[in-house]
């Protein structure tokens, strides 16, 4: 019996998928110079404000949970019975 194929088995296909990817994001950055935002605040004029803002919020997340992961870890057998 032939192994099911599924859509992202190819390698084709996920290098057109991630061409898609970049393609849409090089189009919402131009679309951030070309189009009109409304603005509460004087931060949100830097372009791409909320790219790099989703960036950095990104990585201070990883950042916090490596240290968090020190203060809840528990032993490798913590749940063994004695």
């Amino acid at each position: 019996m032939a192994k099911k194929q599924y859509l992202f088995d190819k390698p084709e296909n996920v290098k057109r998928l991630m061409w898609m990817f970049y393609a849409l994001c090089g189009l919402l950055v131009i679309a951030d110079f070309v189009l009109h935002r409304h603005i509460g605040f004087e931060w949100e004029k830097i372009p791409a404000f909320y790219a790099l803002y989703g960036f950095i919020a990104c990585v201070v997340l990883v950042i916090v949970a490596k240290e968090m992961r020190k203060l809840v870890m528990r032993k490798e057998d913590y749940y063994d019975n004695e």
